[in-house]
């Protein structure tokens, strides 16, 4: 799975354009939509199963990371994201929630492959993860209303019908996966039987989903093909900003080099398959906003990488001085 997350943003543009040729079918595009939420809900159910939610309090033990990590994702992060989706967005709604959507989830996945290979902390990265996630779950109708509210007409039935369908279900059916197998095969089967399993099949799923969402939703991107151009400054300066605020604000706080790898990814990396489930559940008549959480990891992995590579040769500088 290593190797598909490093290419993942080459293997995504190939599912687009797979999904756009599909889409030239007349039948293809008018039954895929109905595989995309499925698709979706089995890959979350697949991602959950691997989030132990009872080590929730593992965070707590370093808790100057813990803390510094939580108020740059869920305090400074959506108040940046207020500023620059009224700057860049504001003509254009739709782009403006999905870019929200995008933008206030942290990841709970890939993280971690690009703190391993920028040589940080990848367990204490880890450890924030199941914090992350429900924060997440908790707070991101919270932003859509408060940054996005007045952009789109937001139904709060709808909004909440799509959270429990496309997360609160699949979360459920995950824990009680998950308990019942450790409880019968035990910790280790699971994690080295199951859980590496479903990362491999998480990604399949998603490609699935991409496929159908493009080929039933292609048309509307050949239309609007400044989607990519409108997203890619202000996505470009969340990612630049963040990681000077992360790299700055690590340092005053005295974390450790493989420490601050950690924060700097874990306030990067953002969560498209969470938001573009809730996405095409809440908003199926807005097929821009979906399209906006697609093409947001176009732009976010290759970024990821460049990144990773930034701060390991910064570290390793660090280390060549102290060495001298």
């Amino acid at each position: 799975m290593d190797n598909i997350n490093k290419f993942q943003s080459l293997i995504i543009l190939l599912m687009v354009l797979i999904g756009i040729i599909l889409g030239q079918i007349n039948i293809i595009q008018i039954y895929s939509e109905y595989l995309i939420m499925p698709s979706l809900i089995i890959m979350l159910f697949l991602v959950f199963i691997q989030i132990p939610l009872k080590d929730i309090t593992k965070s707590f033990k370093n808790i100057k990371f813990t803390l510094t990590a939580i108020l740059i994702n869920f305090v400074w992060t959506p108040i940046l994201i207020f500023f620059l989706g009224k700057f860049f967005l504001q003509n254009s709604p739709e782009l403006l929630i999905g870019f929200i959507m995008l933008m206030v989830t942290p990841c709970t996945d890939w993280y971690l492959i690009f703190t391993a290979i920028a040589k940080g902390n990848v367990a204490l990265g880890a450890s924030i993860l199941p914090l992350n996630f429900m924060l997440q779950l908790l707070l991101l109708p919270v932003y859509v209303f408060l940054i996005g509210g007045s952009s789109v007409n937001i139904d709060v039935l709808s909004l909440t019908q799509g959270m429990v369908v496309s997360l609160f279900i699949p979360l459920l059916l995950a824990t009680i996966f998950r308990k019942i197998t450790i409880n019968k095969k035990g910790l280790s089967y699971f994690e080295e039987n199951i859980s590496p399993k479903a990362c491999d099949y998480q990604g399949y799923f998603l490609n699935l989903a991409i496929i159908s969402m493009f080929a039933s939703q292609g048309k509307v991107l050949l239309k609007n093909p400044q989607v990519l151009l409108q997203l890619l400054l202000p996505v470009l300066l969340f990612f630049i900003i963040n990681l000077v605020i992360g790299q700055v604000v690590g340092r005053k706080i005295k974390l450790s080099k493989e420490d601050n790898v950690a924060l700097s990814l874990t306030t990067l990396a953002r969560n498209s398959p969470i938001a573009l489930a809730i996405a095409v559940s809440a908003f199926p008549n807005e097929p821009l906003i979906s399209l906006a959480l697609v093409i947001g990891p176009l732009i976010e992995l290759p970024v990821l990488f460049l990144v990773s590579k930034i701060l390991l040769n910064i570290n390793n500088k660090i280390n060549a001085k102290n060495i001298y």
